[in-house]
């Protein structure tokens, strides 16, 4: 008999981007038409982003209320306020895979997003932010001057960069910085802790992200001194971008180009007897799963996933399997521990607070929702609005708690709640600058 929902854990399909029934228009309207015709009937998530409150009015609104009489050209507004979070499909949906009904909402939104692609109808705007790598090599050398032109007080420009890109006023940018993470890497170089209980026992590659290498260079320098004050020998690796850009705008063959080129690099480390570590969310998410759904067929892809780390699970995991060595000092100011999607998402368990409360006398609040910024959703005029309206409750979370950190696995969700928070937290942080402070690694 079929239940309401599946106590069994939520799986994903492969996704068929290659298959011509991907893109058909026809058999697409059915399966949209199939899926918000169940949604309408649940509504769990209503209060998760807009997506499901436009779903839910539409139909409403409609003379005969029902998803039938519905016009096609009316769903793109649905499929826009998607960010892919994936929280509906992670922690809400009752009709995920294995059950019959077989949702799945955000790789919907992502197969309509493709075939709009398929049909011409592209962002120029969105596909050049898209190119990460291209666009940190060309920006390190001018970084003044786009810092300088990106920031939120020099109107002008800003106001030219809405008028030419898009890219609304208000959102704060992420700078960028001439030294890399992999350049600031060789030129310092440094040596696992010899009287740490994990001193010759783990050795760890970092996969740099694009964000880290080039806008964050300081989160990367921080995971480096922890992993070698706990005693793991690191090296720095970046064949290229994960391509989660590309995924948001359902550009899926730039996507298996970019898992392709970086897997075949990272396996090799794995032979080496190196983890993986992602130091960001979003990057460890793509490398867990999202790749393995896109290239199937890939096995150094399928090896990959098997031996990826988000920085503070590895972390958590040198002191449950090691353990750590003395010396964490308590930060009375405390820390808000915003649990990104991504992180959520790759089924890990909350390691960002788990590792933070090995801190002594350290007040650690948790927000466990969607910041609403989606990366470039959070930056394009289009939506950025949008994305402060779904963030707003963690904005008065924040705001509440009001601790001396606002740390997130999401650099872009960190600056994002910081930019709209009236908080004692100086700057936007990932939860290893927390530790690495916490060890005197790093100057306040």
């Amino acid at each position: 008999m079929t239940g309401e929902g599946s106590l069994d854990a939520p799986t994903r399909e492969i996704i068929r981007w290659q298959d011509p029934d991907f893109t058909d228009p026809v058999k697409l309207d059915a399966e949209m038409r199939r899926v918000f015709d169940i949604c309408h009937g649940c509504r769990r998530c209503f209060n998760l982003c807009d997506s499901f409150p436009r779903l839910f009015d539409l139909i409403d609104s409609s003379p005969e209320e029902d998803v039938e009489h519905l016009k096609s050209e009316d769903f793109k507004p649905i499929v826009d306020a998607c960010t892919l979070c994936d929280m509906c499909f992670m922690t809400k949906c009752p009709y995920v895979p294995p059950h019959p009904f077989n949702l799945d909402f955000p790789h919907l939104m992502l197969r309509h997003r493709a075939a709009e692609a398929a049909q011409g109808h592209k962002d120029f705007t969105q596909g050049q932010l898209a190119e990460m790598d291209r666009n940190g090599r060309l920006a390190r050398f001018v970084s003044p001057i786009v810092n300088w032109a990106s920031d939120k007080s020099n109107k002008p420009m800003r106001a030219l960069m809405e008028k030419t890109a898009h890219i609304d006023p208000k959102a704060e940018l992420p700078k960028f910085h001439s030294r890399t993470f992999v350049t600031a890497d060789k030129g310092e170089p440094i040596a696992p802790n010899p009287s740490a209980p994990a001193f010759g026992k783990r050795k760890a590659a970092l996969y740099a992200t694009c964000f880290v290498n080039y806008n964050k260079p300081v989160t990367g320098m921080a995971a480096r001194s922890v992993l070698n004050h706990i005693g793991v020998e690191t090296i720095v690796s970046y064949p290229g971008c994960c391509g989660m850009p590309f995924l948001e705008q359902a550009n899926l063959a730039r996507v298996a180009e970019s898992a392709a080129k970086v897997s075949a690099e990272l396996v090799k480390l794995i032979d080496q007897g190196y983890d993986i570590v992602a130091l960001t969310a979003s990057c460890g998410l793509m490398l867990k799963f999202e790749w393995a759904l896109i290239c199937p067929d890939n096995p150094d892809v399928k090896r990959l996933a098997e031996h990826v780390f988000d920085i503070d699970e590895y972390v958590v995991d040198v002191a449950k399997k090691n353990g750590l060595p003395p010396g964490l000092s308590p930060l009375p100011e405390g820390v808000t521990v915003h649990l990104a999607c991504h992180a959520r998402a790759q089924n890990m368990g909350p390691k960002a607070a788990e590792m933070l409360k090995m801190i002594p006398d350290t007040p650690v609040d948790v927000i466990e929702r969607c910041s609403g910024h989606g990366g470039t959703f959070g930056v394009v005029e289009p939506t950025h609005d949008l994305a402060v309206k779904v963030g707003r409750p963690v904005f008065r979370a924040a705001n509440t708690q009001k601790r001396g950190h606002i740390v997130s696995d999401c650099p872009l969700a960190a600056q994002h709640i910081v930019a709209h928070t009236d908080t004692p937290a100086r700057e936007p942080e990932h939860p290893i600058q927390i530790m690495a402070r916490a060890y005197g690694l790093t100057e306040d």
